[in-house]
């Protein structure tokens, strides 16, 4: 009787970390704050799928399609963005590996003061689309079995990644406020996932951290014929996250976001040096499918220079893997 016990056990152990490493706000590198969700890089099977439905309200002094979070004093921007993208999970060369992709869509709109004149833009439609590849250089192997999976921990792991925005969104150079950005941007960092204690669903704690650097190339159709640059970005996040039960988990977030500065015509602003603090709840809703909640602001946001951003985000994401998805067929049947 235990024999027979326990291939069902391996199979419900392996769909759980499937499930668990999915349901955790997927695909977020181009939302404003620019904010790794937690749990983002948790590793699965190799093999696995995932399909986020993300969903995010803004308000602030800058267009949170811009990942740039170039500041406009006195404006008040309001935004509301859905993002859906697909990433897959594989081995290379032993190692876990992710590609993704992200679209994100939606309206956003801005009222900016200038000489007591009050001017109103607004932008609708799609944004730039982002892809995304990390790679593991520190750590466990690639989980290419289910044994693989049920003895598989963190432990201390790194990866690497880079990012890169496609530059095809919805964009009127008659308007300095746009979803997309007419000019190629992207992203290098280094993921950390630190393992606290026991990894057991319900027990489980880790800090996170990604270091990051956003590079950005020169918009020449900025604003009616402006040229726009804009200086690398520094970017770090950390996470604490815990699980609650097996199947509720929360995180305290924290970001801090340096230069970024942007040059218009020869006319330089301000650099970035903000402060953002946040926190994730997730529920994995079965083995497939799992529900997050977050909010995130900014801090240290008095000077009309400074960074203010207030983000709710909700998020619904599916996650699957062929060889789980089918000894479950076979076990139904």
């Amino acid at each position: 009787m235990n024999n027979d016990a326990r291939p069902t056990k391996q199979v419900a152990w392996a769909r759980w970390v499937v499930a668990t490493i999915f349901a955790t706000g997927l695909l977020g590198g181009t939302q404003a704050l620019a904010q790794m969700p937690a749990r983002f890089y948790w590793k699965p099977l190799a093999g696995s799928n995932a399909v986020p439905l993300i969903v995010n309200s803004f308000s602030g002094n800058t267009n949170p399609f811009d990942p740039a979070d170039t500041v406009t004093p006195g404006a008040q921007f309001d935004a509301t963005m859905a993002q859906a993208g697909y990433a897959h999970v594989f081995s290379l060369f032993d190692r876990s590996a992710m590609a993704a992709v992200i679209l994100p869509m939606g309206r956003v709109s801005g009222d900016v003061t200038v000489a007591g004149r009050t001017v109103n833009e607004s932008a609708s439609g799609f944004g730039d689309p982002m892809l995304e590849f990390t790679f593991n250089i520190l750590g466990p192997k690639a989980q290419q079995n289910i044994p693989d999976a049920m003895r598989y921990q963190p432990g201390f792991s790194v990866d690497v990644l880079a990012d890169l925005a496609v530059p095809i969104g919805e964009y009127d150079s008659s308007q300095p406020l746009n979803l997309g950005q007419n000019r190629w941007y992207g992203r290098v960092g280094m993921p950390v996932v630190w393992q606290l204690g026991d990894w057991v669903p319900g027990r489980r704690t880790t800090l996170e951290f990604l270091p990051a650097v956003w590079l950005f190339g020169d918009n020449t159709n900025y604003d009616n014929g402006k040229t726009l640059k804009t200086d690398p970005k520094f970017q770090l996040d950390a996470h604490l996250s815990r699980d609650f039960t097996e199947r509720l988990w929360g995180s305290l977030d924290l970001a801090w976001y340096y230069g970024g500065q942007a040059t218009i015509n020869g006319v330089t602003g301000e650099k970035l040096n903000n402060l953002g603090v946040g926190f994730t709840l997730g529920y994995q809703v079965n083995n497939n499918l799992g529900l997050t909640f977050g909010y995130k602001s900014t801090i240290n946001d008095n000077g009309p220079g400074d960074l203010k951003m207030d983000v709710f985000q909700i998020s619904l994401v599916y996650g699957w893997h062929p060889l789980i998805e089918g000894m479950n067929r076979l076990k139904s049947e």
